[in-house]
C-alpha cells in the first residue's frame, strides 16, 4: 500500500501488552517522545465464544466481558483522552490519533492457527450444524480521532480527517495480514441515540474471523447480477437526480432504494476494495469531501444528527474484484424531534418500509451541504 510519509506512525505497548499506535499529524506540534503506560492492569479477558445460528447460518460472538465496558463516563474519567492525575485512561500519552486494541473485544485477543487455508476456513465456516461453536478470533481497535472529550469525525480540522483517514488504510493492511482474519470493517457510531456510551471522538476496527452476513448477501447479488454490478450502480447514481457530492475521485448520493431517513453512500470512481489500496491523492479528496458530507448531515437540524458511518470493505481472501470499497451513512432521525424505530416488519422480517422518497432526501441533504466549508 502507500504511504503517506508526511504521518509518523510511533508504535507502543499498554501496560497488559495491548498494542498501542499513535498517527502525528502532518501538521503536528507534538514532540516524537510519548509516555509510558505505568498502570497495573488486570489480565486481559479470555476470547469470547461464537455459536452459529442453526437457522441462517450467522455466526454469534457472544462476549460476556463487555457487559463492563464504560458507560457515559464525566470529562474528568474520560478513558479515551490522555492520562493524567487522578484519570489513568487508557492512552499514557498526548496525541493527534490514536489507535489501540480494545481492552474487552467482541474478537481476540487469540488468533487462528495458521495450519488451514483461508478457503477451506471459509468452507467449514459456511456449513451449517447444530451447536456449533468455536473462538471468536480476530481484533478489535478504537481509534481515537482527537484528545478532546467530545465531538465527532465531521469536528475535526482537514489535517485531523486526513490522519484518520491514514490510520484506516495503515491499519487495514495490517489488520488483514493477521491468520484468521476474512473481513476488516472500520465505523463511526455517533450520539446516544445510536447508543454511544462514550461521546469522546472515536471509531473502531473489528477484524471479523468470518465474512459478515452484510457482506455475504452482496456476494450474492454480485453472483445474481455479475461482476459489474457495483461499477454500474455507481455510474448510474452518477447520472441520475440523488447526488449531493461528486470530486474527481469520489461520489456522494442518497441510493435509490434508501432504507433509513437519512442514508448516503459514498464510493471510489475506480475500483478499491478497501482502504488499504487507496492512492494518497484519494485519501487527500476524501479528507475534504467526507467532512463536507457530515457537516451538511449535521446542518439538517438545530443539534447534531446520531448516525453510523459504515465502511464496507471487500472479504480479505476473496471476490476482490467484486466488491468496491463504500461509506453506508444511516441515521434513524426522520424529524427533529422523531426517529424511527425498527418494529415488527423491518426487526423481525427485514422488510423495510421508508419514511421518506430518495429524492427528497437528496433535496434536503443538497441544500444543507451548499455553502460547507473544510
Amino acid at each position: 500500500m502507500q504511504i503517506d510519509s508526511r504521518i509518523a506512525v510511533r508504535p507502543a505497548k499498554l501496560a497488559d501488552g495491548r498494542e498501542l499506535i499513535y498517527f502525528d499529524d502532518a501538521d503536528t506540534t507534538l514532540p516524537p517522545e510519548r509516555a509510558l503506560d505505568e498502570r497495573e492492569l488486570d489480565p486481559r479477558p479470555a476470547t469470547a465464544q461464537m455459536r452459529q445460528d442453526a437457522l441462517t447460518g450467522e455466526w454469534i460472538s457472544i462476549a460476556a466481558a463487555r457487559q463492563n465496558r464504560v458507560f457515559l463516563p464525566p470529562a474528568d474519567l474520560d478513558p479515551l483522552a490522555p492520562q493524567r492525575p487522578g484519570n489513568p485512561s487508557e492512552i499514557p500519552s498526548v496525541y493527534d490519533v490514536a489507535v489501540f486494541e480494545n481492552r474487552s473485544p467482541s474478537f481476540g485477543p487469540e488468533l487462528a492457527a495458521t495450519d488451514a487455508t483461508s478457503a477451506d476456513a471459509l468452507a467449514s465456516l459456511r456449513r451449517i450444524g447444530l451447536e456449533r461453536a468455536r473462538p471468536s478470533v480476530g481484533r478489535c481497535e478504537v481509534v481515537c480521532f482527537s484528545p478532546e472529550h467530545e465531538g465527532s469525525f465531521g469536528t475535526l480540522s482537514r489535517s485531523r480527517a486526513r490522519t484518520v483517514i491514514e490510520a484506516w488504510a495503515q491499519r487495514t493492511a495490517a489488520l488483514s495480514a493477521l491468520p484468521g482474519v476474512e473481513e476488516v470493517f472500520p465505523f463511526e457510531n455517533r450520539g446516544r441515540e445510536i447508543g454511544v456510551t462514550l461521546p469522546h471522538p472515536h471509531g473502531q476496527i473489528y477484524a471479523y474471523p468470518y465474512v459478515t452476513p452484510r457482506t455475504e448477501r452482496l456476494l450474492a447479488a454480485v453472483e445474481a447480477y455479475g461482476p459489474a454490478l457495483m461499477a454500474d450502480l455507481l455510474e448510474r447514481e452518477r447520472r441520475g437526480p440523488r447526488v449531493l457530492l461528486a470530486g474527481e475521485h469520489w461520489t456522494a448520493f442518497v441510493p435509490f432504494a434508501a432504507r433509513w431517513p437519512i442514508e448516503v453512500h459514498l464510493l471510489p470512481h475506480r475500483h478499491v476494495p478497501d482502504f488499504a489500496e487507496t492512492t494518497l491523492a484519494e485519501r487527500d479528496e476524501l479528507a475534504s469531501l467526507y467532512l463536507r458530507l457530515l457537516r451538511g448531515v449535521d446542518r439538517l437540524y438545530d443539534t447534531p444528527t446520531p448516525y453510523i458511518a459504515a465502511w464496507h470493505q471487500a472479504p480479505v481472501h476473496e471476490r476482490r474484484d467484486d466488491v468496491r470499497l463504500m461509506l453506508q451513512l444511516t441515521s434513524p432521525r426522520r424529524a427533529a424531534d422523531k426517529l424511527k424505530y425498527l418494529a415488527g416488519s423491518e426487526a423481525a422480517m427485514g422488510a423495510w418500509i421508508g419514511d421518506v422518497t430518495p429524492e427528497a432526501q437528496a433535496d434536503a441533504l443538497r441544500a444543507a451541504i451548499e455553502g460547507v466549508e473544510v
